[in-house]
């Protein structure tokens, strides 16, 4: 039997271990969300590649195969964010997780609706604001997570964030096993949260051959590019990729184009629809023509490697844990194993102290 690690997120959220599997696009559907929560962990579905009908679907999809606490990701600047979040509170959905800081009333509607609300953030700062709004917890990302990422580690934007906020912390960027979740607890944080160690796992639905060439890659094969989508991205260094960082500024623009164009084909996504958005995103994040065509289609590049499995075409989204993970377990499996090597660990260093003190 699994031993069990009591924590501040444990107790905020009512499940049995403080691991959580994040919202990844595309990767974190019912399947792996169910089974996670199933294992006593948290997990959270992600619905910013999702529209609201499918949203719905999935959310009914993961209360039939769990009747555990699970989440979901919003993204708090989508026009249906309002419409979301009622459905999140209609059908009593645990937790709302967000990668942008949601607004004080989003948070509060949520609050008296019962719902935990735990924002990701890159920064203490950020993580003041949103304590000061009402948020739960926070979920703080190191520059070793995959997607987005900052450019501090985890090893000092933790403390740096734990000195700053009396919420409960859950750290993410860099964690895969017990060694991690038990360095994350000593440090003060509530748990530990993990993106790619979670893609890799049975219940994920990434085809196996994508799964395999995470797994044939080191330590080294992970990119933070600004050239996906304008933002800093933690990716496998793909042909694509690599193609997109030695590009010129016109020949980089020329092959976005071509891969919106390609994108364009196979989502039958409008041309209308991807200049919009990619002009409302030039105009907040001061991104380059390049940039604005790729951003616009990041998440059909994404579904390409993660769904289709054209790993060469693709964006894979990916921690640099990739390098020293070598399996794919079931997320009971994991969960178990995380813990229960946490709990010696945590034993061990109580021995240190219990033997200096029998010491003459």
């Amino acid at each position: 039997m699994t031993p069990t690690l009591r924590t501040p997120l444990t107790e905020l959220v009512g499940i049995d271990h403080p691991v959580v599997q994040t919202g990844m696009g595309w990767v974190a559907g019912p399947s792996l969300v169910s089974a996670t929560s199933n294992a006593g962990g948290l997990g959270i579905l992600a619905s910013a590649t999702m529209t609201y009908a499918e949203l719905e679907a999935a959310i009914a999809k993961t209360k039939a195969q769990t009747a555990k606490p699970f989440g979901v990701n919003i993204r708090a600047d989508a026009t249906d964010a309002g419409e979301r979040i009622d459905l999140l509170i209609r059908e009593k959905v645990a937790v709302a997780s967000f990668a942008l800081a949601p607004k004080k009333d989003l948070i509060a509607k949520l609050k008296d609706a019962g719902v935990v609300v735990v924002p990701s953030i890159g920064a203490a700062k950020h993580a003041v604001k949103v304590a000061s709004w009402g948020a739960d917890a926070v979920i703080v990302q190191g520059g070793e997570g995959g997607g987005h990422t900052g450019p501090v580690a985890t090893t000092l934007l933790l403390p740096s964030v734990l000195d700053a906020v009396d919420i409960p912390v859950v750290a993410a960027g860099g964690f895969f096993d017990g060694r991690g979740l038990a360095a994350a607890l000593s440090y003060g944080a509530a748990g530990v949260a993990m993106g790619t160690r979670f893609l890799l796992t049975r219940e994920s639905t990434v085809p196996d051959a994508v799964k395999q060439e995470y797994l044939a890659r080191h330590l080294q094969d992970t990119v933070v590019s600004l050239k996906v989508d304008g933002m800093p991205h933690r990716v496998l260094n793909t042909e694509l990729v690599d193609r997109l960082e030695h590009s010129g500024r016109w020949r980089g623009l020329g092959a976005a184009i071509a891969n919106a164009a390609r994108f364009k084909n196979m989502t039958g996504m409008k041309w209308s629809t991807i200049v919009r958005d990619g002009l409302t995103m030039r105009k907040q994040k001061d991104l380059t023509w390049s940039q604005v065509v790729m951003a616009a289609n990041t998440p059909m590049l994404l579904r390409a490697g993660l769904v289709e499995g054209n790993t060469k075409a693709g964006v894979l989204a990916a921690g640099q844990v990739t390098g020293i993970i070598d399996d794919v377990p079931s997320c009971a499996e994991l969960i178990d194993r995380i813990v229960t090597d946490a709990v010696a660990r945590i034993d061990a260093l109580a021995a240190l102290r219990g033997s200096a003190n029998t010491a003459p």
